[in-house]
């Protein structure tokens, strides 16, 4: 079963929320409070990913198998003031049916090497403090915990932000 990477279309949104949304009703179920999971109503998913693929900030990758998108990835480079370029990777979801199957990994790497070639010389991004699996798979990634925090509005739940430098 290949797996294809490649730039999402606007024509991606079903395979995108279905992934999305599988991640935030079953993967994040031992990870965040109820409540959380059923604010991200089918509405508000469909908003946020049609907003995202339609103007994407950055790039957004899909991973797909056999013609089903099993994961999805949004990253940018945005220059910094003092001349460096910063690198986020803002999204990583995989379809819980598909974890184990190294799509995180090739997502993740596509995500950093796309950022290094620009020229940024590290990468960020956020992720749920009580989230232990994804934690321990940015860490075998070479990711690590920089010691900042955060808890926004919308989810209420505390964020750990890590860090990967490559330069």
């Amino acid at each position: 079963m290949n797996l294809q990477v490649r730039p999402a279309t606007p024509d991606d949104l079903s395979g995108v929320l279905e992934v999305f949304l599988a991640c935030w009703r079953e993967s994040y179920r031992d990870v965040l409070p109820g409540a959380a999971i059923e604010s991200m109503t089918d509405e508000r998913a469909e908003a946020l990913w049609r907003r995202v693929l339609a103007e994407p900030v950055g790039v957004v990758l899909v991973a797909e198998r056999e013609g089903t998108v099993v994961g999805i990835t949004r990253y940018a480079a945005t220059p910094a003031e003092d001349g460096r370029i910063d690198g986020a990777v803002h999204s990583l979801y995989v379809s819980p049916r598909a974890h184990g199957g190294g799509i995180g990994g090739a997502l993740l790497a596509q995500a950093t090497a796309d950022l290094r070639d620009v020229g940024a010389e590290a990468a960020t991004l956020w992720v749920f403090a009580a989230n232990a699996p994804s934690i321990g798979f940015y860490e075998a990634k070479g990711w690590h915990p920089d010691g900042a925090t955060r808890t926004q509005p919308e989810f209420g739940e505390p964020e750990q932000r890590m860090r990967k430098e490559w330069a």
